[in-house]
């Protein structure tokens, strides 16, 4: 079923105020269905329904924010303008080919050599400009997941390793059974995070447990603090953020098309 077609048949609220939005919005390329066939939409849909990523030949590079483990940076070599780490990774990546998008603490980076566990990439001053990655050091982790495949199961949401700006570690709230991370987020950031959305930090998928004036909160299991670098951060760390795609559509359409909208409203219509 292509994303027209699942548009003209779906009873969801949700999806009827996306096609709703989207008939606006021709900033973006997005003021039809048919407009809209080829996008990432088609995949995410597909992920809300199926929970596995659709069978297509042309699919972009996509992450599912499931952390896969943690790499540790071994040699970083600082150039005016680009910067090349080397990754050491926990088991071998010889599989791993040479092109492959892989995401670092959320950025998707293409891998330039590989040689056993290690993976080396290149990094532009856009991406050291907006990521935390341009702080790391030698011997410093970093969370890791190969871009998803065709057929793969997609456990949390699909992310694209664009990352928006980074956010900063404010506070730590442990118990027994979890932490508790509370974050401060840029401005601008900020009307795309709602209760109960989703978020990507770090390259994980999260739920964020509840918002606040300047930025969010997010609950973290014991699994995920193990698989993770969570457990390392302190506060005044950053961490990148990417806000969910389809939210971040939607308000903006939302924000574009309301103005027009009310100027049109005619007093007691």
């Amino acid at each position: 079923m292509t994303y027209a077609e699942y548009l003209a048949n779906t009873p969801s609220p949700c999806d009827k105020t996306y096609r709703w939005a989207a008939s606006f919005d021709s900033t973006t390329q997005r003021n039809t269905p048919e407009k809209l066939e080829n996008t990432a939409m088609d995949a995410y849909y597909d992920h809300l329904h199926k929970k596995h990523l659709p069978q297509r030949k042309d699919q972009s590079t996509v992450f599912t924010g499931i952390v896969q483990g943690k790499a540790t940076l071994r040699k970083a070599v600082r150039r005016e303008g680009l910067y090349t780490y080397d990754f050491e990774f926990p088991t071998d990546q010889s599989s791993t080919e040479t092109g492959a998008s892989v995401a670092i603490n959320g950025t998707c980076l293409t891998a330039v050599r590989i040689d056993g566990a290690y993976i080396a990439f290149d990094l532009m001053t856009e991406t050291l400009r907006l990521t935390n990655l341009g702080d790391l050091n030698e011997g410093d982790e970093v969370n890791f997941e190969h871009a998803a495949r065709i057929g793969d199961e997609i456990g949390g949401h699909l992310m694209s390793g664009h990352i928006h700006d980074v956010a900063v570690l404010t506070h730590i709230e442990r118990t027994e059974n979890n932490v508790a991370l509370d974050f401060q987020l840029p401005p601008e950031l900020r009307k795309y995070v709602f209760d109960k959305g989703f978020i990507g930090v770090n390259g994980a998928s999260l739920t964020v447990g509840s918002v606040s004036k300047d930025g969010f909160r997010v609950n973290l299991i014991p699994e995920t603090l193990r698989v993770t670098t969570f457990s390392a951060l302190q506060p005044g760390d950053k961490v990148n953020i990417e806000v969910d795609p389809q939210t971040q559509t939607l308000v903006d359409s939302l924000e574009r098309m309301l103005p027009r909208y009310l100027e049109n409203l005619t007093p007691g219509a």
